[in-house]
């Protein structure tokens, strides 16, 4: 026990620069690079945010009892490829410096779904899912939260863009937060990031776009059902089948100098569980992967994309998956 305290301890004190050395040196099937995004571990956890199965605040829906797997499940599948008149599943988001990332992971999963069922491609809040609900409706706003699919069946979700969408009034209530970069030099689209963690925003349970003609009560918008699902093949299948999901994973210190490859965890102690959207799986050198959109703009990872191994619950990636359904008749 004496030696993994003090390898811990270690890993903890290790600067994101040598992380990338680290792999970089080795032959581990991903290539890492100093982030931008962040100068030190530190930086990345107010960007952190998901309860994960065993923490004393987790929840989730229901695991579901799905059909017999499909033997003809194609052996590559991109959710944004399949549907390609669904932008919603490309767009890659930014939480900015909140523990939101449940939120996010959440309506991504919600909007790609309902354009899916629905053929709407329309963008949903974030800033209605993550502060305003009760405190743990499923989550508490930037100080993390659970999968938000119970709360889109039971109360719904307003429509709302990213930052850079308000003023336009297309949406009832855009993200609050600027996308922002930290210690590195600021620009109009990437603002420095505060010192710390953004405290989360009182909701006034009102569209935020003075120019969009909905109410806030009339703009919500309701999932069917929320349902959890396990097992690689159920998992795939269900995304081939309905559409991107949310999932949650433990972080290490190595997760964020990822640039490209499948990654697998080999350098670094936790930092906290995130949030993030499964929308594709496949191969790549031989090694099976889950492609993922993070919420951390797209200038971070591959396109703010990552892939991370398939089939050995690689940081808990196939314990807590989840998403819902939309009657096929619900169209605005």
């Amino acid at each position: 026990m004496k030696v993994v305290s003090l390898l811990i301890v270690g890993a903890a004190s290790t600067s994101l620069e040598e992380i990338a050395e680290t792999i970089n040196a080795g032959n581990y099937g991903w290539t890492a690079q100093v982030p931008e995004k962040f100068a030190t571990l530190d930086d990345v956890k107010p960007y952190l945010g998901a309860f994960l199965p065993g923490d004393e605040q987790y929840s989730e829906p229901e695991v579901a009892d799905l059909p017999p797997v499909n033997a003809d499940l194609p052996e590559e599948f991109d959710s944004a490829t399949q549907w390609p008149s669904c932008s919603v599943i490309g767009n890659v988001r930014d939480q900015s410096a909140c523990g939101s990332c449940w939120a996010f992971g959440s309506v991504s999963s919600f909007e790609s779904r309902r354009c899916i069922a629905t053929g709407e491609d329309t963008k949903y809040s974030p800033e209605d899912t993550a502060f305003c609900q009760p405190i743990f409706g499923a989550g508490n706003g930037c100080n993390g939260g659970n999968s938000a699919w119970n709360w889109f069946a039971s109360h719904g979700v307003v429509t709302g863009g990213d930052y850079t969408d308000a003023g336009s009034g297309d949406t009832c209530l855009p993200y609050s937060f600027a996308p922002c970069a930290h210690h590195v030099p600021a620009t109009e689209k990437y603002p420095a990031c505060p010192s710390g963690e953004y405290p989360s925003p009182s909701c006034k349970s009102a569209c935020s776009e003075d120019g969009y003609s909905t109410s806030y009560s009339d703009d919500k918008h309701k999932a069917k059902i929320a349902y959890s699902v396990r097992g690689e093949d159920k998992i795939k299948q269900e995304l081939v089948t309905n559409g991107p999901m949310y999932v949650a994973f433990s972080v290490y210190g190595d997760f964020p100098t990822y640039k490209s490859g499948v990654y697998t965890h080999q350098s670094g102690s936790f930092l906290g569980g995130h949030a993030v959207t499964l929308v594709g799986y496949g191969t790549l050198d031989g090694t099976p992967y889950w492609k993922i959109k993070n919420s951390w703009n797209e200038a971070w990872g591959n396109g703010g994309h990552f892939l991370i191994k398939r089939g050995d619950n690689e940081c808990g990636i196939e314990s807590s998956v989840n998403a819902g359904s939309f009657d096929s008749s619900q169209v605005v």
